[in-house]
């Protein structure tokens, strides 16, 4: 079998799983990746929403299947998977579901039940969507990953402690394996964006400078996906000013995180 170049997934993959999608950023990579010729997955706990995305995303001319499950449950979620790439090899896996929190008002620490959602649904759920994928991708020598992490990952919010650990998780992973599924044919691309405008951002209450659409979020990551890129980091105003910031005296750095989080915290 001729496989293409490694690292080079096709410009419009034609069958996509997307976790998280009954709403905000996965609900934009759906439409986004919805055409003809295309047979998507979609995955969301909230079935109602969720049939509501596919029902979207079929008008558009997709061939559309749907998966009510919570990432958490990696046993569930990786016998679906299974199943279904048996029928309908995955040729791309859009790692996007998430939680966020922040800790509570006058700093108040974060309940260790949030603590934990975060950390299982951000990071182990992300990789329970994908690692079950990735042997049939091996033996097709054919595939794609894309990770949604955060600029969280690369300069931590003091006010959001558990999401950005979960985000610097999944970067970490994604770099690490880059080279060796990159061997097989395999692409993986980690997105850090900035702040989304979405149902689960707008809890928020800090400072949310440089705000994307979900639509632009997706249709940018999902180009930079297709160029083959292996991160996609943005906006670049904000990078930008990370990487200033990493070259800043550690006492300077935090005193720029403290003065943050006293705005942010009420």
């Amino acid at each position: 079998m001729t496989s293409r170049p490694a690292g080079r997934p096709a410009a419009r993959p034609s069958h996509v799983a997307v976790t998280g999608a009954s709403g905000g950023l996965g609900a934009a990579f759906a439409r986004h990746y919805a055409a003809p010729g295309v047979r998507l997955l979609l995955i969301a706990r909230d079935a109602r929403r969720l049939d509501a995305i596919a029902a979207d995303c079929a008008a558009r001319g997709a061939d559309v299947a749907t998966l009510s499950c919570d990432v958490r449950n990696a046993h569930d979620l990786r016998a679906a998977l299974l199943a279904h790439d048996a029928a309908h090899p995955v040729d791309l896996v859009v790692a996007n579901a998430g939680v966020e929190a922040s800790v509570g008002p006058d700093g108040a620490p974060e309940p260790l039940d949030t603590v934990l959602a975060q950390i299982e649904t951000n990071l182990s759920g992300a990789l329970a969507s994908v690692v079950p994928l990735l042997p049939a991708m091996q033996a097709r020598r054919h595939g794609a990953v894309i990770l949604v992490s955060s600029l969280a990952a690369l300069e931590p919010l003091a006010d959001q402690p558990a999401y950005c650990a979960s985000k610097a998780g999944l970067l970490a992973w994604g770099e690490a394996a880059r080279p060796w599924l990159r061997r097989f044919g395999i692409q993986v691309t980690v997105a850090c964006p900035g702040f989304i405008a979405t149902g689960m951002s707008s809890h928020y209450e800090g400072w949310r400078p440089l705000e994307w659409s979900a639509e632009k979020a997706a249709r940018h990551i999902a180009e930079a996906a297709a160029r083959g890129r292996g991160r996609v980091d943005f906006p670049w105003p904000l990078v930008a000013l990370i990487g200033l910031g990493k070259l800043a005296p550690r006492p300077l750095r935090e005193a720029v995180r403290d003065l943050l989080f006293r705005l942010s915290v009420h």
